[in-house]
């Protein structure tokens, strides 16, 4: 383990990134708060007595180098990742620091693969991309199902969320990625990323969540970043994730409230199951995660990873999901405290899937 405990988090002040300096403290790491507001950064910090805090912004160079001077890693939380992943990955490469984002947003993290991928492997630096609730979670969850697996046929990532009450985050990301889709749809199929033009609404099905949710309706092609992170390292040519009709409504209504906080760790009340299954032939195999508020364990998820590259606890350098870079079990099995993991037999499998 590296003896600096010391890790930036770009947009330290935001729903997510106080969640994040929040787990970081309570893992002994030194958050060094980051962000483009000096006003909020300082509010945060007096929150924080000795806490240190750095003026940073994504289309000024020298001040993400000035802001990571020092840090043995940085966690960007700061939204839409379309403008920040790039020029905090960038800086993290140039003070040869390891780079974690909880970026949700699909074509933000296809960039990350696309872009950095040679330059951060011949730097030695590993940048882990959506290490969060999605993305980072679903793939680690398709990892572990995978098991001695070499290739499956199909992955399916069904998202059971009790509600969603989106962050401001959230509603700006998502219009960032409808933007540079110019009205077009997207999906992983026959081995690649295929963008298409549909006048239908997204279909529904039921899905038959583990008790005790039991049976919901889902939207399919409700497609999410595990379209990124399972195919980055996995040879499953359809990986198709899902959203209960419920949730989607939520994130949809324009009058949805933000996230509000229920206990002193300021989560909110939404639960989450997230069922998924992989097939190789007439074979199932399904794992279940279930837990409490998707920003919140999403600290726990980027907070681990950081700690396992300090800690040299790795299987790869350069860009690399979180199934691929890690151990998938065990660091599932390392988050028990935010995670119950359940793997399933093959009776309890969907047979749709």
């Amino acid at each position: 383990m590296s003896a600096n405990k010391t890790v930036a988090v770009f947009g330290a002040y935001g729903h997510t990134g106080r969640f994040l300096v929040a787990e970081l403290l309570g893992r002994g790491f030194v958050p060094l708060l980051v962000g483009r507001a000096a006003g909020r950064l300082q509010e945060l910090a007096a929150r924080h007595p000795g806490l240190a805090y750095r003026v940073a912004s994504a289309d000024d160079p020298a001040s993400l180098d000035r802001a990571l001077a020092g840090a043995a890693a940085v966690v960007n939380s700061a939204g839409p990742f379309a403008s920040t992943a790039g020029p905090v990955i960038e800086a993290a490469l140039r003070n040869r620091v390891p780079y974690v984002d909880v970026a949700a947003e699909i074509e933000a993290n296809v960039d990350t693969f696309t872009h950095f991928a040679d330059r951060a492997k011949a730097a030695g630096v590993a940048v882990v991309p959506a290490m969060a609730f999605f993305g980072g979670l679903g793939d680690l969850l398709v990892t572990t199902a995978m098991g001695d697996w070499t290739a499956a046929d199909e992955a399916h990532v069904a998202y059971g969320l009790s509600s969603w009450h989106p962050t401001a985050g959230t509603l700006v990301s998502g219009a960032v990625s409808r933007e540079r889709r110019d009205g077009q749809r997207v999906r992983y199929t026959g081995g690649r990323l295929e963008y298409y033009v549909a006048e239908q609404a997204l279909p529904t099905l039921d899905w038959d969540f583990p008790a005790p949710m039991g049976t919901r309706s889902v939207l399919g092609e409700f497609t999410m970043a595990d379209v990124v992170t399972v195919p980055s390292h996995l040879a499953i040519p359809e990986v198709r994730t899902y959203m209960t009709t419920d949730a989607a409504r939520d994130l949809a209504a324009p009058d949805s409230p933000a996230p509000a906080a229920v206990d002193e760790l300021g989560r909110s009340a939404q639960l989450f199951t997230v069922d998924v299954v992989v097939r190789s032939g007439d074979t199932r195999r399904r794992v279940v995660a279930r837990g409490r508020d998707i920003y919140a364990v999403s600290a726990p998820l980027a907070v681990e990873a950081v700690h396992r590259i300090l800690a040299g606890q790795t299987r790869t350098t350069g860009v690399a999901s979180a199934g691929e870079i890690f151990d998938a079990p065990d660091f599932l099995r390392a988050l028990s405290a935010h995670l119950a993991i359940e793997l399933h037999d093959e009776s309890s499998v969907p047979q749709f899937a």
